[in-house]
């Protein structure tokens, strides 16, 4: 298993442990119709569903509710309390609702699992480490005939650099700095934003970032986190990630794309 250094990991657990009191009836709704809408179905029942890097759990939660029989597992352990927490809360004693620890780079860990119908990894992979490895190995738990639903940071060129460089600096700094840069990347965002509608430039859609937040059900006020803080770090223009899992087998179905944004580009793959 590869594992990338640990020093500047971020600590995406505990930014997920904050927001699980936010987690509602509307949120998690809004988590099942953003499910069913990439994926062109009308329900999962009766589906084998996996979630790489489960986070939160929203999105697991959101695959059983809809009828799925549900396999999460992430790297970080305070993720894996999260998901647990949402299944104590919402699904207790379900047996077909499983949480576990593990990474999408651990080969052995995933040649244990079974192959699933619906494959899900929304925002996780780009951050192991090592992407395209990761994505390659999740890749192989996919059924014959079934969906690989992935979302990966869009490469802006020089821009992701930028990112990457204010990712690390935020990884390590101390809780002042931290802080700073938080305030600072959002007053960024709002600026932005405000001049954009001041010229008449704003066209919200699907790719923006807080509409993007909005219809899975999530926190704005998290993703911002795990925007500024979510290190390792890796990027991919949409057209290298088709070409790489065309190589594989898959056909792609769904695609939304950031354009020239930050944010996440969301892909549906059959088998």
């Amino acid at each position: 298993m590869t594992t990338p250094t640990e020093d500047l990991r971020f600590g995406f657990g505990r930014n997920w442990s904050r927001f699980l009191s936010q987690v509602d009836a509307d949120r998690i709704e809004a988590a099942e119709r953003s499910l069913l809408s990439m994926l062109h179905r009308s329900t999962l029942d009766g589906t084998s569903f996996l979630d790489v890097g489960s986070g939160s759990g929203l999105f697991s939660l959101a695959a059983r509710r809809l009828g799925a029989r549900v396999h999460s597992f992430d790297y970080d352990p305070e993720s894996v309390a999260c998901t647990s927490e949402l299944r104590r809360r919402f699904r207790p004693d379900d047996d077909g609702w499983t949480v576990e620890h593990g990474s999408a780079l651990d080969r052995e860990y995933l040649e244990g699992l079974a192959h699933y119908d619906v494959v899900y990894s929304w925002g996780v992979l780009h951050h192991t480490g090592a992407m395209w490895d990761a994505i390659d190995l999740v890749a192989e738990r996919v059924a014959d005939h079934g969906s690989l639903f992935i979302a990966i940071y869009n490469d802006q060129g020089s821009g992701s650099a930028r990112w990457t460089a204010i990712k690390r600096r935020y990884n390590a700094s101390g809780r002042v700095a931290r802080g700073a840069l938080l305030g600072g990347v959002g007053a960024y965002f709002a600026v932005k934003f405000v001049w954009k509608r001041s010229v008449g430039r704003v066209r919200r859609s699907a790719t923006d970032g807080a509409a993007q937040t909005q219809r899975r059900g999530m926190s704005y006020a998290t993703d911002l986190v795990d925007w500024v803080g979510g290190y390792p770090f890796e990027v991919a223009k949409p057209d290298e990630i088709v070409a790489f899992l065309a190589r594989r087998g898959f056909t792609l179905r769904s695609l939304i794309t950031c354009g020239r944004k930050n944010g996440c580009n969301e892909f549906v793959f059959d088998r």
